[in-house]
């Protein structure tokens, strides 16, 4: 008998595209959910197959926080 196969992140984010360069405020917390749920499946495990995609998405939202939320003084 198979086993059920686990609920994955690339499963579920899969069907919504590849993440790109945000450009609403909605696309920036599309890329912050999909962040935290890697971060959550992931955590410091650098050798996980999906590390890069979390530096990628986290450098992404950096750009944006740069360009569009005013810094705090």
């Amino acid at each position: 008998m198979a086993k059920p196969q686990k609920f994955s992140f690339a499963e579920e984010y899969n069907t919504f595209g590849v993440p790109d360069i945000p450009h609403t405020e909605v696309e920036y917390e599309y890329l912050v959910n999909i962040l935290d749920s890697l971060i959550d499946q992931i955590g410091e495990d650098e050798t996980h197959p999906l590390a890069s995609l979390m530096e990628v998405i986290g450098a992404l939202i950096e750009n944006y926080e740069n360009e569009h939320i005013p810094e705090l003084l």
